[in-house]
């Protein structure tokens, strides 16, 4: 490690941010006026404060000045000794009414500042006394005494201080049943500041504000002190004297008790620490004292609860004397003190494993079993739960089987007897046909993740009803409605019955109800049938996940363009649905830099693109097993142009035409069964039957090819090529057919 007089770049930039820390903090604001230096300064005197390499006090510091206008000087450089670049701050502390509050100066002297580490500032001081104080870095604050006397002199005479015991007093002198000491103190120089008491040989100092009451019976020692303005302390002095009980008749000792609490553990043990609590009272001549001894030791004064901490067994006793010298016999309490347990505070660790015959695209062949397992160390499992597709959670007893054929998530979490849970996890997975439970027969195809009625979305979890079809499906949003009415009722009929077997709550029975009125689905003229899958708002592109390389930006006008920064080739793909026949429209427009035009192309019909681990860049899946139509009107380069079906189907620039740089395009992209029909601004450009026996040229050369395993549904996204291969895509919408 180098040493810091070695490295003072280092240094500058550490301080600097220490600096700039101080700032945010608020540390270097002063109402004193600063300056760079004292040039000019008229002042009656100058007071310097010097700091080292010492962290534990300052290398110089006054301690008496006299009031007026003052010059205050604080350096830190390495002239003064700091070697090491450590910053230091000169605070005067306002928040002591002990103290002089008026002057509010906080400077930071940095040894490689703008000056040096020498900051001088002008204030004013009155008589008094100011207590200032340092703050370094991870160190303690030191702290200091400047004492202000009025100018003309310096004050070297202390407090003349006396004190005078008042009471009755019997033949021997002392005082029946209490005894009040006045304490008084005066200074001719700068003034008494303050006078303090202390009770016995070895109390602690306390402030005199009226006299000190003694009404114990004993011999008593009040020590007492005064101090003046100039920091002058007058010599310890004390007052002896004894109290005794009124004359009295009182035969009876004091009644005793004493509670022990404390948090306890199953057996009774007190668990860290017991406080043992004793009373005493007497009607006759009054409690004098009350005292207390752990175990064997001596006998204490009691003057506040006991807390006993160590670990073991121990017994407490205790007893009191009333003032008329009756005594009463001890008593005791026994306890147990054992360590607190270690806390646990750490949740189960959980994982989850599927399980099932997998199809040559990753996904699971009629069935797929999802097996949770869960540990804890400390405190153990307390239970494990499951959802289902955004389901309510369920306890977890045996693994899930899930049958439905689409894609799923099973989410899962474990909590312990501590009361820690873990944080939720996943497991996501595909589920195919394959001679299993056969698939239900639902209205509708749709495996989006939430309740979308229309463009409607609510928000709730799309999840697998009783019945094996989701809410989605079961709503037929896509169906062709004759009336609005005749929708709305259907929806409610829908949901009455989810309602009934607790497959939604009353809020999410409104909600989708409510999101069917706002739908307007079968409304005259409501819809052409098409659903946004991108409508220009940043909600609508959060529901997109870019994968590989290259990224697409949002713009202010709705539109979004490939970065010409990120690079790599990629594609953002819309994850929420698979579409099987369609027609799917959008807009794109050639934006490429220069005299060059753009490479890009629509994904279709592609399988989970997460579920191929194969994979290693994941927007390969769509290469290899959907369809790319394409995006080209560049006339060298890559020989598939716009309408072609990359791979298997070339359309050339002479039949595809070229439009202008800039300009907007419609594109439609129908399928049916495995006939593809590609249209540019309503010309169709090209026809494509995926029958097998067409030209094929694989993008890598484990590309399957045209041996039928194109699939016959899929999820739909934009290629983006490369950071000049810039492209513009805009309102995004897709029917199923």
């Amino acid at each position: 490690m180098r040493s810091p007089t070695k490295s003072p770049t280092r240094r500058r930039l550490w301080t600097a941010l220490f600096a700039a820390l101080l700032m945010v903090l608020g540390l270097t604001s002063t109402s004193a006026t600063a300056r760079p230096d004292n040039t000019g300064i008229s002042a009656d005197q100058t007071l310097n404060w010097t700091a080292d390499n010492d962290i534990t006090k300052y290398k110089s510091a006054p301690t008496t000045a006299v009031a007026g206008k003052t010059t205050i000087v604080f350096e830190n450089s390495e002239a003064t000794g700091n070697t090491t670049g450590m910053p230091h701050t000169l605070t005067f502390d306002v928040s002591d009414p002990e103290y002089n509050n008026d002057v509010k100066l906080n400077l930071l002297a940095n040894p490689y500042d703008a000056q040096g580490g020498k900051q001088t500032a002008e204030v004013t001081l009155t008589p008094g006394r100011y207590r200032y104080h340092c703050t370094i870095p991870g160190h303690e604050s030191m702290q200091g005494i400047l004492v202000v006397t009025e100018g003309g002199g310096e004050d070297t005479t202390a407090p003349e201080v006396s004190a005078k015991v008042e009471g009755t007093t019997n033949s021997d002198g002392a005082y029946v049943g209490s005894a009040a000491v006045a304490v008084t103190a005066t200074d001719a120089g700068s003034g008494v500041d303050r006078i303090e008491y202390a009770v016995g040989a070895d109390g602690a100092w306390q402030p005199y504000t009226a006299p000190v009451v003694v009404d114990q019976v004993g011999t008593h020692k009040i020590r007492y002190r005064a101090s003046d303005k100039a920091g002058n302390v007058a010599a310890e002095k004390a007052a002896d004297f004894t109290v005794v009980a009124p004359p009295t008749d009182d035969k009876t000792p004091p009644e005793t008790s004493a509670t022990v609490s404390g948090e306890k553990n199953d057996q009774g043990q007190y668990v860290s620490m017991a406080t043992v609590t004793v009373t005493a009272s007497d009607t006759g001549s009054g409690v004098n004292k009350i005292e207390y001894a752990v175990g064997d030791g001596a006998w204490t004064t009691y003057a506040a609860p006991v807390m006993v901490h160590e670990t073991g067994t121990h017994k407490v006793r205790y007893r009191a004397t009333d003032k008329a010298g009756n005594q009463a016999a001890e008593k005791s309490v026994e306890f147990t003190v054992v360590t607190p347990p270690v806390q646990d505070k750490t949740p189960p660790e959980t994982s989850a494993k599927v399980d099932g015959d997998k199809d040559s695209d990753g996904a699971y062949l009629g069935r797929a079993k999802v097996t949770v397992t869960a540990t804890d160390a400390d405190s153990g499992v307390a239970k494990v739960e499951y959802s289902l597709d955004g389901g309510p959670y369920l306890a977890y007893e045996a693994p899930v089987v899930v049958d439905r054929v689409g894609r799923h998530t099973v989410a899962y979490r474990a909590s312990d007897k501590a009361g820690n849970t873990a944080g939720a996890k996943t497991v996501s997975f595909t589920v195919s046909e394959g001679g299993g439970v056969p698939a239900p027969n639902c209205p509708e195809f749709d495996e989006r993740l939430t309740v979308i009625v229309g463009t409607v979305d609510t928000g709730i979890p799309n999840r697998v009803t009783n019945n094996r079809c989701r809410i989605n499906e079961l709503i037929e949003d896509e169906k062709e409605w004759t009336s609005h009415a005749l929708f709305l009722k259907h929806v409610k009929g829908v949901t009455d019955k989810l309602l009934k077997t607790g497959e939604i709550d009353q809020r999410e029975y409104n909600k989708i109800n409510r999101a069917a009125k706002q739908s307007g689905i079968g409304k005259p003229g409501q819809t052409d049938g098409y659903r946004k899958l991108f409508d220009g708002t940043q909600a609508s592109l959060n529901k997109w996940e870019q994968v590989g390389g290259g990224k697409f930006g949002l713009n202010a006008d709705g539109t979004i363009t490939s970065s010409t920064t990120v690079q790599g080739m990629g594609m953002l793909w819309f994850p929420e649905r698979k579409y099987g026949d369609f027609s799917l429209k959008l807009q794109w427009r050639d934006d490429a830099p220069g005299n060059g035009n753009t490479n890009s192309g629509v994904f279709v019909r592609f399988p989970q693109v997460h579920d191929h681990p194969e994979e290693s860049r994941p927007e390969w899946v769509a290469i290899k097993y959907g369809h790319e139509i394409q995006v080209h009107d560049r006339p060298d380069g890559d020989m598939y142009k716009t309408a072609s079906i990359y791979g298997f189907d070339r359309v050339g620039l002479a039949g595809a035409g070229v439009t202008p740089k800039g300009t907007w395009n419609d594109y439609e992209i129908r399928v049916v069964d495995q006939h593809y029909s590609v249209y540019r601004n309503g010309v169709l450009l090209n026809e494509f039957d995926n029958t097998g026996g067409q030209e094929f040229v694989p993008a890598r050369s484990d590309d399957p090819g045209t041996d039928g395993r194109r699939f016959a549904s899929g999820y739909v996204g934009l290629q983006v090529h490369g950071v000049t291969d810039v492209v513009s895509y805009r309102d995004i919408r897709i029917k199923e057919l």
